[in-house]
């Protein structure tokens, strides 16, 4: 094995085609590259890039570290982000069994096997993706993403390719509005994105102090104190970036629409129903709905 590359053990219970589905659904995502079988993805760790390929062999993820230090304490940070970022410690065993229960929900378990609540681990990125994405379509979203990114983020130029960054929050903080309109931000995001940089940036907030509150209903009421983070965002992003098993994203068009077709609601404003659907699911609801979101499309595009 070359110097720069290192294995991450496989749970039996993980996919990687699974998860390299959801993150190559032709929406041009510029935080991450598909190529066949083998993921790119820059990262940054303590203010270092890196950037490394990821590809499975042998029941591990093979990872390289193309770009950056590739020292023993850099493959163990790299290694722990990707196992946070692609959720591999997680058991899902219950989880299935609670799927198999139900039958409208048991084909899950043989038909999306293996796929994992794909991260978003920064907390700026998160909330930053969450704002982006309101009351817009997921190609547009991801237009207004690569924007952002391509203007104010890191790039790596490797083999002809570049790689990027999400901006940071001390960039973004310093970002002319004006750019951000000419990028076709409304005027709200280019105010929420601003803002919330700036709150990152004077240390308002932070994801260490987010895990730092008691319960996921603290967590969300800090984040919906902050201008532009509604229910919907806040729920988004615990789920996405603080993993929290426990978040609906209520009013989301996608879930609404799953819930629809697997019979579960008949009417789109029936909380009711949809919390006692839930229910049967305890701890586990934040998964429920990232299978819900893939059942909208097997093979094919769904999901945030």
């Amino acid at each position: 094995m070359k110097r720069n590359t290192f294995c991450i053990p496989l749970p039996d219970d993980f996919s990687f085609a699974e998860c390299l589905w959801f993150l190559d659904r032709n929406y041009d995502d510029c935080v991450h590259k598909v190529t066949g079988d083998t993921l790119y993805k820059p990262i940054m760790i303590n203010s270092e890039v890196f950037l490394t390929s990821i590809h499975e062999k042998d029941k591990s993820l093979e990872v390289s570290i193309l770009e950056g230090p590739a020292d023993a304490t850099a493959k163990q940070l790299v290694a722990a982000y990707i196992s946070d970022w692609l959720d591999l410690d997680r058991d899902t065993t219950p989880f299935y069994k609670l799927l198999k229960k139900d039958k409208r929900t048991a084909y899950m378990v043989n038909d999306f096997k293996g796929l994992r609540l794909v991260s978003i681990p920064d907390l700026f990125e998160a909330i930053c993706w969450s704002v982006i994405g309101q009351q817009i379509n997921l190609t547009f979203a991801y237009k207004l993403k690569r924007r952002l990114t391509e203007k104010y983020g890191i790039s790596i130029t490797y083999k002809e390719n570049i790689y990027h960054i999400f901006p940071d929050a001390a960039t973004l903080a310093l970002a002319d509005p004006a750019e951000l309109r000419a990028m076709q931000f409304s005027a709200a995001k280019v105010t929420y994105i601003t803002e919330t940089a700036k709150a990152f940036a004077n240390g308002l907030i932070s994801k260490d102090q987010l895990q730092k509150l008691p319960d996921v209903a603290a967590r969300r009421a800090f984040l919906t104190s902050l201008k532009g983070i509604g229910f919907w965002t806040a729920n988004y992003t615990l789920m996405k970036s603080l993993k929290e098993p426990a978040c609906i994203p209520y009013g989301d068009a996608g879930l609404l629409n799953a819930l629809i077709a697997h019979n579960i609601l008949q009417d789109k404003k029936d909380n009711a129903a949809l919390d006692a659907f839930f229910a049967k699911f305890r701890g586990w609801e934040s998964y429920l709905v990232f299978y819900l979101w893939r059942s909208l499309a097997k093979k094919y595009r769904c999901g945030r």
